[in-house]
């Protein structure tokens, strides 16, 4: 570490991180060093994040956050260490593994919807490791009766939704596959305030109401850190600091670094 990330004092432990989750560990990363070719950015991380629960990643640019969601989801090269859901190990898997038997989703931040395709057919694209076609509908049509903002622009082409609700669709694209971790990388970005709000609310209804994992990066670290139950702080490919959110907030070192206090 360097400059004022020195301020927030000794790294926290592995047995630090492990009180912080939940009695029900979902989601563990043990050890992890990960990055692309010989690029080493994920340096000997800990990650521990129960059923249920969210966590939250926050840092400067290029400290590794994007990377973590890579490497669990399976889109770097892992040098060290272990991924496990539900303590099985899925460090190794192809990421169409991860999300058929392991249920690990990955939101990503870019814009990923089918502009020309129906809103209906980017559902399906979702779908594409299901062989059951009716255990398909079936889940499709459970999506379009729980968001009726989809539901209205089923057969209209996806490039005609605002931002908030392409949003929407990328989040419900991953929900047929009815995952248990949710990976989301930077769901507000690009979006207008009142989308952002929708998008949050979205969140946490799949955390509350049908116990996702959600394991969140958010360039907004005040929002991020006021959704989820547990914050991380990274820097240079470690974590530097670890804590309930309602404690990072509150923290004024965390506050002048990443919240503009």
């Amino acid at each position: 570490m360097k400059n004022d990330y020195t301020n927030l004092g000794e790294l926290p432990s592995k047995q630090d991180l492990i009180n912080l989750g939940s009695d029900k560990t979902c989601l563990a990363v043990e050890g992890l060093k990960a990055g692309y070719g010989k690029m080493e950015i994920i340096h000997n991380l800990d990650l521990y994040a129960g059923q249920g629960q969210s966590l939250c990643l926050i840092g400067p640019n290029g400290a590794g956050k994007s990377t973590v969601l890579h490497s669990i989801f399976g889109f770097t090269d892992i040098y060290a260490g272990t991924i496990s859901v539900a303590a099985r190990n899925i460090t190794h898997m192809s990421s169409a593994q991860k999300l058929k038997t392991a249920g690990v989703a990955y939101i990503m931040q870019e814009n990923s919807v089918f502009p020309n395709m129906t809103v209906e057919e980017n559902l399906l694209m979702g779908a594409y490791l299901i062989e059951n076609n009716s255990t398909v509908r079936t889940e499709i049509e459970r999506i379009f009766s729980k968001y009726d903002r989809l539901n209205q622009r089923r057969y209209q082409p996806a490039k005609v939704l605002s931002g908030g609700e392409r949003r929407l669709l990328e989040i419900s694209r991953a929900l047929v596959m009815k995952p248990t971790v949710l990976l989301v990388d930077e769901p507000s970005i690009g979006l207008e305030p009142r989308y952002i709000d929708m998008v949050f609310e979205i969140l946490q209804d799949l955390k509350e109401n049908e116990g996702k994992t959600i394991i969140l990066v958010e360039q907004n670290a005040t929002k991020g850190l006021q959704f989820a139950d547990i914050g991380y702080v990274m820097s240079s490919g470690v974590i530097v600091m670890a804590d309930h959110t309602r404690d990072l907030l509150k923290n004024k070192t965390v506050g002048k670094l990443f919240l503009g206090g």
